[in-house]
C-alpha cells in the first residue's frame, strides 16, 4: 500500500495557503481551518482522527480512499493505542458480547438498518443489496455483480423448485424474491429491521402467490418448521463471537437433514485484535457486533453438528463493492445529508471508506461456507455446479403451485418440528 512518502496530497488553509506533500500531483485535498486541526487529524491515534472528520472539522475533496490508506499507513504506536485496544476490549457495549437480550438485539439491528431506505437507496444498488456483490469481470456493474452474487448463492445452495428456502436477515428482500421467481423456490425471509420489513412486503407482493415468497418480521429463532436450504448472508456479525454455537445449533435444528446452509460474512484474521477502528465501530456504526475468526466460525459449526463443504473468501469483490457504495454516497451527498444528517452521512462514508481499504489489505475477509449436516444429505462429487452458467428455472415458474409451510412468528414451532433443543431453551 502507498506510504505517507509516495502518496501526493495537498493540504488547503481557509487563507488559501497550499501545502503539497508527496509530489506534484496530488490524489485528494485535505481542507483544515488550522494547524492544531491538520496535527490532530494526521498525528493522533484513528479513533480521534476518525471523530475529526465526523465533526466536519476537516473535508477530503478528492480520491477518499487514497486518503484512507494514507492515514492508515501512518504510525500506530504508543500508549494511545494501548488504550483504544483496552476501550474497545471494556467498553460497556462489549458487556454484550456476554449479555444480550433479545430486545437489545433488535434495537441494535434497528439503529445501522433503520436509518432510512431512502438513505439506503442513495448508495445501494436497485435491489437494494447490503453485502458484498461478485463481480466477475472488471467492467460488471454493481447491479449486475449483486444479481450474480444472489445466483452464485443459490447455486451453491442447489436450490431446486418447490425446495423451503429461508433467507435469515434477509434485508430488503432481493434474495428471497430471486429464489422464488428463478429457482421456483417456496422462500421466506426474516428480518429485526421495521423499514426493511415494509419495504420487503412492498417488493414481494408483486408475487400472484402470495405464500411463494414471504418476509416475516421477527427473530429467526421465532420461525416455525424446517428448510431445505438456508442463507445467512450479513447476518451473523451481529451474533457475538461467545453467541456462535447456539446462532449453528439454531440453524441445524431448523435445517431437513438433507439440506443445506450458506453462511456468508466478514471474519478478521487470526492477527487482528480491538483497536481504536473497533471502537468506532461499536459505537457510531455496529452496536452490540463482533467479527470472529474463520476458525471459530467453522469450530462452532462443526460442534453444532455441521460438517464443512466448501469454503469461498469473496474479500477482493468486498473492497470493490465498498469503494463503489463510497462513490455513490459522495455523487448523492447532499442528497443523504438532506435525509440524515451530515454527521450520519460523514460516518457511512467513513466506514464504508476504511472498510475498502481494509478488505484491500487483508485486515478484513468475507467467507461464503457451505455446510450439511454431518453425514446426512446429498453430496455433489465435484463443485462444478456452483460455477457453471446452467439457465436458471425462469420466469416459468412464477405461477408454481405450492404450499409454504412456514408458520408466523407468533408460532415458535410447528407440528412437523416440535419442541426445542435442550442446550437452547428460552
Amino acid at each position: 500500500m502507498p506510504s505517507p512518502a509516495t502518496t501526493c496530497y495537498a493540504v488547503q488553509f481557509p487563507n488559501g495557503e497550499t501545502r503539497t506533500v508527496g509530489g506534484d500531483s496530488p490524489s485528494f485535498t485535505v481542507r483544515v481551518p488550522n494547524k492544531d486541526t491538520l496535527d490532530r487529524l494526521l498525528g493522533s491515534d484513528l479513533y480521534s482522527a476518525a471523530m475529526t472528520f465526523l465533526r466536519g472539522e476537516v473535508e477530503i475533496e478528492g480520491d477518499l480512499l487514497s486518503a484512507v490508506r494514507m492515514r492508515l499507513s501512518l504510525p500506530q504506536g504508543g500508549w494511545r493505542r494501548h488504550f483504544y485496544q483496552l476501550a474497545a476490549g471494556f467498553a460497556p457495549r462489549r458487556l454484550e458480547t456476554f449479555f444480550q437480550s433479545r430486545k437489545r438485539a433488535v434495537r441494535n439491528l434497528q439503529f445501522h438498518y433503520d436509518v432510512s431506505n431512502e438513505f439506503y437507496r442513495q448508495f445501494l444498488d436497485s435491489r437494494m443489496v447490503y453485502s458484498c456483490a461478485y463481480f466477475r469481470d472488471q467492467d460488471e456493474s454493481l447491479d449486475q455483480a449483486q444479481v450474480d452474487k444472489l445466483d452464485h448463492i443459490l447455486r451453491k445452495l442447489d436450490v431446486q423448485p418447490g425446495e423451503r428456502f429461508l433467507d435469515i436477515g434477509c434485508g430488503w428482500g432481493a434474495l428471497v424474491e430471486r429464489a422464488a421467481a428463478s429457482r421456483g423456490a417456496v422462500a421466506t425471509g426474516c428480518t429485526l429491521s421495521h423499514q426493511q420489513f415494509e419495504a420487503a412486503r412492498h417488493r414481494l407482493s408483486a408475487f400472484s402467490d402470495p405464500d411463494r415468497a414471504v418476509v416475516q418480521e421477527c427473530d429467526f429463532r421465532d420461525l416455525g418448521g424446517r428448510f431445505d436450504k438456508i442463507s445467512s448472508v450479513g447476518m451473523f456479525e451481529h451474533v457475538g463471537r461467545r453467541r456462535l454455537l447456539d446462532y449453528f445449533r439454531w440453524v441445524n435444528w431448523m435445517l431437513e437433514d438433507d439440506g443445506l446452509f450458506l453462511n456468508h460474512g466478514i471474519v478478521r484474521p487470526e492477527t487482528a485484535g480491538d483497536d481504536a477502528s473497533t471502537l468506532f465501530i461499536q459505537q457510531k456504526v455496529f452496536p452490540g457486533g463482533e467479527l470472529p475468526y474463520l476458525s471459530q466460525v467453522i469450530r462452532h459449526a462443526v460442534e453444532a453438528g455441521f460438517e464443512v463443504l466448501d469454503v469461498e473468501n469473496l474479500r477482493p469483490h468486498y473492497a470493490r463493492t465498498c469503494a463503489e457504495w463510497v462513490a455513490r454516497l459522495r455523487e448523492n451527498r447532499q442528497a443523504c445529508i438532506n435525509l440524515v444528517g451530515p454527521e450520519t452521512y460523514r460516518t457511512w462514508v467513513l466506514f464504508l471508506a476504511g472498510s475498502s481499504v481494509n478488505f484491500e489489505r487483508g485486515d478484513l475477509e468475507v467467507h461464503q461456507v457451505l455446510f450439511a449436516k454431518r453425514g446426512t444429505g446429498r453430496r455433489r462429487l465435484t463443485r462444478d455446479y456452483m460455477y457453471t452458467d446452467s439457465p436458471l428455472a425462469g420466469e416459468g415458474f412464477q405461477n408454481f403451485s405450492a404450499t409454504a409451510t412456514v408458520a408466523n412468528c407468533t408460532a415458535a414451532s410447528s407440528a412437523t418440528h416440535a419442541g426445542q433443543p435442550p442446550a437452547l431453551q428460552r
